[in-house]
């Protein structure tokens, strides 16, 4: 038996999040501050008061996520347990909680991540988007076809999908045509996870030479591999992959439950991955921290 902490990624935020805490605990407002202090600006001030289009702009909502989830644990005084692991951007926090690296150098690379990611794609020539209730071998099958890659395989008939905008749309209809309750765009203001962001990958290969990172005091589950990593290597090479490749979060809660864990905390804004944990297996635990 061992327990996992697990962070959110894009979609959980939301204007005031961590504002509370914030105000009254000093460990949260020291990790907001030295957020701010890193990215010379008051991201904080976003993040409290938006306004929501501000704050879901890519290279806001990345170090905003990552800022509000080490606020909330930093906040509990918890101790990491045998695991950690992230969704997508979640990852640069679960490192950071396990003291890889430092709260400022997280902030730094997440806004350099966001800002790759829009640089790479021009603003309404990609897009990305949920499909749901079709078998995610047979969206596979689609998306060879129409070029489109799966950028969150996220739970059971929940799949996420990415790529150059007239590629995406055209994979929505034929997944529909297959058999999907619903094919749907997601806001967000760039596409995630496909091949079309290769030069967002090549930056962030370069971003991650420039900040020191050590080996996770407890092993990272990647969403590259579904396994345990801890060699600073692999994770940074990990890290890199997850830009142009999809997030394999329904086999890493799979494999979580084949290595013995049986407890999940989510730590950050929202509750996604404790409800996508629940419609993948029975054998974890999952729920939020309390704070």
């Amino acid at each position: 038996m061992s327990s996992i902490f697990v962070f959110p990624g894009q979609g959980a935020q939301s204007v005031g999040m961590g504002r509370e805490l914030y105000e009254n605990n000093a460990a949260a407002r020291a990790v907001f501050d030295e957020v701010d202090a890193a990215l010379g600006e008051k991201l904080s001030d976003i993040i409290f008061n938006g306004p929501m289009d501000e704050l879901t702009l890519t290279a806001n909502v990345q170090p905003a996520i990552m800022a509000t989830s080490i606020a909330m644990l930093r906040a509990s005084g918890a101790s990491i347990p045998e695991y950690v692991a992230g969704h997508s951007l979640g990852e640069y926090t679960a490192l950071c909680a396990a003291g890889a690296l430092s709260v400022g150098d997280t902030a730094k690379l997440l806004r350099a991540r966001g800002n790759a990611m829009q640089t790479a794609v021009p603003v309404g020539h990609g897009l990305t988007a949920v499909v749901l209730g079709l078998d995610i071998d047979v969206l596979r099958e689609i998306c060879a076809k129409t070029d489109c890659d799966v950028a969150n395989d996220n739970s059971p008939g929940q799949v996420v999908i990415s790529g150059a905008k007239d590629v995406v749309e055209q994979t929505m209809v034929a997944a529909k045509d297959a058999g999907a309750k619903r094919a749907m765009p997601l806001a967000l203001s760039v596409p995630v996870h496909c091949r079309i962001q290769q030069p967002a990958a090549d930056a962030m290969r370069a971003a991650l030479e420039s900040v020191k990172m050590v080996a996770p005091s407890v092993p990272l589950i990647s969403n590259k591999t579904c396994t345990p990593l801890t060699d600073v290597n692999e994770i940074k090479d990990a890290l890199v992959y997850q830009m142009t490749h999809g997030v394999r979060w329904r086999e890493s809660v799979l494999e979580m439950a084949n290595i013995g864990i049986t407890d999940m905390i989510e730590v950050g804004p929202g509750s996604v991955l404790t409800g996508l944990c629940s419609r993948i297996t029975d054998k974890i635990n999952a729920k939020k921290m309390e704070i």
